[in-house]
């Protein structure tokens, strides 16, 4: 793939899965807002657009000579790969987050009560978003799609893609929260392991919404 200023963020994620690494160092949406030029995104966060590129070109030259290209899989080998990537790993890791979250903002909620507050408040809302969407895909819209039905795709698909937008504002807020995910010196063990979980969530969140808003979604819509 020829990478221009032209080029949207999301093909470059699809045909490039390894970009995906600049694209988070740099936080550029490749997902929710993966249709945008890379030149515009770059305009926009003070990038020049020649060093991102380089940047990706370098990150694909250090790869393996086989990366997985989910745009050239089956629908139900990327659904089957959606479910085991993600869906499963978040039922066991929101829990463990959720736990650690109540502890750091119980015990560490004086030092610093708004962002403590709002950390909480966020992931909990994120939580709670997420519990429900993974339910409406296994249930309504993966189904509709594996029984190749595009009609009854359709209305859960849109509903799908609606909340992915507003998981993006979530992610954006919890970052913010969290002065993006810098631990401080004084932090203890359950905090520098909050940190690194909520990045880790973020990464895992931007990716999966990518494979279906990007990939999965478009055979369908």
């Amino acid at each position: 793939m020829n990478i221009t200023a032209s080029t949207t963020v999301a093909s470059i994620a699809t045909e490039h899965p390894l970009a995906t690494r600049v694209f988070a160092r740099h936080r550029i949406d490749f997902c929710c807002a993966g249709q945008r030029p890379v030149s515009e995104i770059c305009s926009e966060k003070g990038i020049n657009v020649d060093q991102l590129v380089a940047e990706i070109q370098a990150e694909l030259a250090r790869a393996p000579e086989t990366v997985e290209r989910w745009d050239a899989a089956s629908t139900p080998d990327l659904i089957a790969h959606i479910l085991a990537a993600y869906h499963v790993p978040l039922k066991e890791e929101l829990p463990r987050l959720e736990s650690m979250a109540r502890k750091v903002h119980r015990v560490h909620f004086d030092k610093a009560p708004e962002k403590f507050e709002a950390m909480l408040t966020t992931f909990l809302a994120i939580q709670s978003e997420i519990d429900g969407h993974l339910v409406e895909e296994e249930e309504l819209l993966f189904p509709a799609m594996l029984s190749g039905s595009f009609d009854a795709a359709t209305s859960p698909m849109a509903k799908i893609e609606a909340e992915h937008d507003v998981l993006g504002r979530l992610l954006e807020k919890l970052r913010a929260a969290a002065g993006d995910f810098v631990v401080p010196e004084e932090a203890c063990n359950t905090w520098r392991s909050l940190w690194v979980g909520l990045e880790d969530l973020e990464r895992a969140i931007h990716e999966h919404v990518h494979l279906e808003n990007n990939i999965l979604h478009p055979r369908f819509g």
